[in-house]
């Protein structure tokens, strides 16, 4: 991924002007295809789980210039957390899976690691992290995966019960890994993808995945792994994704439009399927958004389009947000969680943020 600056960096370098090292700053950051030195390789050089300390600062407003606004689109804030550790090898997290109570989640980092733990909360509203560990993933000989050239930008995570699958960019492979084996020592394997996949940018590759559960009525992709590219255009220029095994694999697109690219997916129970999307603008920074698709319309060689239900920039509490996930509460409020990539910068934030769907 490209690094993003920081909501207030990118503010800073605006009130000075933009300098022509701001610029020439900035634009290195976008164009770099290598990535950054790997902080985590040390703590990676063992194949076992470790117990990490995540410290957790709440964020009380999502909007800084109106405290009490609470209402942004479709979408209502509830909390909002920001995370550091003294683990170097903490940060990069590229997707999120929780439970069904929003409690444990399951982490990805683009570094070739796993994050598990729980989310402790006050009432509705998130306060800290419990339980954290962090651990390398493994390919099938039980090794790092990091220990092969370009196996580490794992930027894609979905979940279906204990198969959890994981999509690298670079390489563009998807590995499988079942959790009843061992949890996040589970050994991965690659799976067969469509040769469509390798064709993939070669850092604006696989970005986002989800997965149709079988038993979820009336979906004719139950079943279905949904993979998504982060900026693979077809031949109008519109998000080309893969529906791999199910019924009816194939390749379809979503539909471009303003320029933003997809960073991640998640389904609600009722069949909407919500994508996370970004973009860098060098007047507005970092700009987010969530749009709503059907999942009735994705079919081998469709092209789907939805609503936008939020938009966000740096006049927000944002920052290079690459993961999403949702789950449903007791009282019946579907509330999205958002994770960001802070590209292990100290110039960017871990962020953790919560809001209800309200429409």
């Amino acid at each position: 991924m490209s690094a993003y600056r920081s909501r207030r960096s990118f503010l800073g370098h605006a009130a000075a002007g933009f300098s022509t090292v701001a610029f020439a700053r900035i634009a290195q950051a976008q164009i770099t295809t290598e990535p950054p030195p790997r902080p985590a390789q040390i703590e990676h050089a063992v194949t076992e789980p470790v117990a990490v300390e995540v410290n957790a600062r709440q964020i009380q407003s999502f909007e800084p210039r109106d405290r009490s606004r609470v209402r942004f689109g479709a979408l209502q804030y509830r909390s909002g957390l920001v995370l550091t550790s003294p683990y170097r090898g903490f940060g990069g997290l590229s997707g999120i899976r929780l439970d069904a109570k929003g409690e444990r989640f399951l982490a990805v980092s683009d570094q070739g690691g796993w994050f598990t733990g729980s989310i402790r909360y006050d009432g509705s509203k998130m306060v800290g992290l419990d339980g954290v560990e962090a651990a390398p993933m493994l390919d099938a000989e039980g090794r790092p995966i990091t220990e092969k050239r370009l196996w580490y930008d794992t930027e894609s995570l979905a979940r279906d019960g204990n198969v959890v699958y994981v999509g690298l960019e670079r390489v563009n492979q998807i590995m499988r890994f079942d959790f009843a084996k061992g949890g996040t020592r589970a050994r991965g394997e690659v799976i067969p993808t469509p040769p469509a996949i390798r064709k993939l940018p070669y850092n604006k590759g696989l970005e986002a995945m989800v997965v149709v559960p079988k038993d979820m009525k009336g979906q004719p992709l139950a079943g279905t792994l949904i993979a998504f590219s982060e900026r693979g255009l077809d031949a109008d220029g519109n998000l080309v994704a893969f529906l791999i095994g199910g019924p009816s694999p194939g390749q379809f697109s979503v539909r471009r439009t303003d320029k933003f690219d997809i960073s991640d997916a998640t389904l609600l129970p009722s069949g909407e399927l919500l994508i996370l999307e970004r973009k860098f603008s060098w007047f507005t920074g970092i700009n987010i958004r969530i749009r709503s698709l059907q999942l009735k319309s994705i079919a081998p060689n469709a092209l789907v389009d939805g609503p936008a239900l939020f938009a966000a920039d740096l006049g927000h509490e944002v920052d290079n947000m690459e993961g999403i996930d949702a789950h449903v509460t007791a009282e019946g409020e579907t509330v999205l969680t958002l994770v960001s990539d802070d590209n292990f910068s100290l110039l960017q934030r871990t962020l953790l943020l919560q809001f209800t769907l309200v429409e």
